[in-house]
């Protein structure tokens, strides 16, 4: 459990360093409803990944092959490594030119009018639909599922990473609860610069990811 673990750290990072969601959450906490709809949108996340990785555990075949990591898996983190690759690269050509705004998401300008089940569903779609997340949230799995370990320890192993890859969308609830008044300064020098830097973060975390990942599946192929 603790190999795995270790293995799935990296991943559960890229999860949490999401600053589009980041930025939505953050939206959400500066309006009338921001006590209910902060939190929803962390139990929509939670549950987002929850299920994707439910999905992934339930439907892998037996992982283990003499000690090795079966093909399939090896083939999964060749796959999503390259996949992420490939989204670094259009983070990185993507990105706003200096002195230009970064550009907003649609989905955004209807956050004042969230209730509760929108913003829940919104923190759903953004963890388990989101490409990035998706991608990786399936190679945690994968790499949960290929160890020799209980059924009871994959789901304990998987539930730490997604715990782990909710704080990037926690640490604003945290800090509009716990800070009051002062909440939304900090809350929007933290928005400020997660909209600046988008791009440049994504592209740098999702490269090395994704090499990380494709290092992963050619030394499963090796074995």
């Amino acid at each position: 459990m603790g190999e795995a673990l270790g293995q799935i750290l990296p991943l559960a990072v890229g999860v949490a360093i999401s600053p589009v969601p980041i930025i939505g959450v953050v939206l959400m906490l500066v309006t009338p409803r921001a006590r209910v709809n902060g939190p929803a949108f962390v139990v929509g996340w939670v549950a987002g990944l929850a299920l994707v990785g439910a999905v992934v555990l339930l439907a892998s075949p037996d992982a283990s092959d003499g000690g090795a990591p079966a093909t399939w898996v090896s083939v999964t983190k060749l796959v999503i490594g390259i996949a992420l690759v490939l989204v670094a690269a259009r983070n990185w050509r993507g990105r706003p030119r200096e002195g230009s705004a970064p550009p907003t998401p649609k989905w955004m300008g209807a956050i004042e009018g969230f209730t509760a089940p929108k913003a829940l569903v919104a923190g759903v779609v953004l963890s388990a639909a989101n490409p990035k997340n998706l991608l990786l949230s399936v190679a945690a799995a994968a790499s949960i599922a290929q160890k020799a370990i209980s059924g009871g320890a994959k789901a304990a192993t998987y539930a730490m990473f997604a715990v782990l890859g909710t704080i990037g969308v926690a640490v604003p609830v945290a800090i509009y609860f716990a800070l009051g008044d002062r909440a939304p300064a900090v809350l929007d020098r933290l928005r400020s610069w997660m909209a600046r830097n988008n791009a440049v973060i994504m592209a740098t975390l999702l490269l090395v990811i994704g090499v990380k990942l494709i290092g992963d599946g050619i030394s499963g192929f090796a074995g």
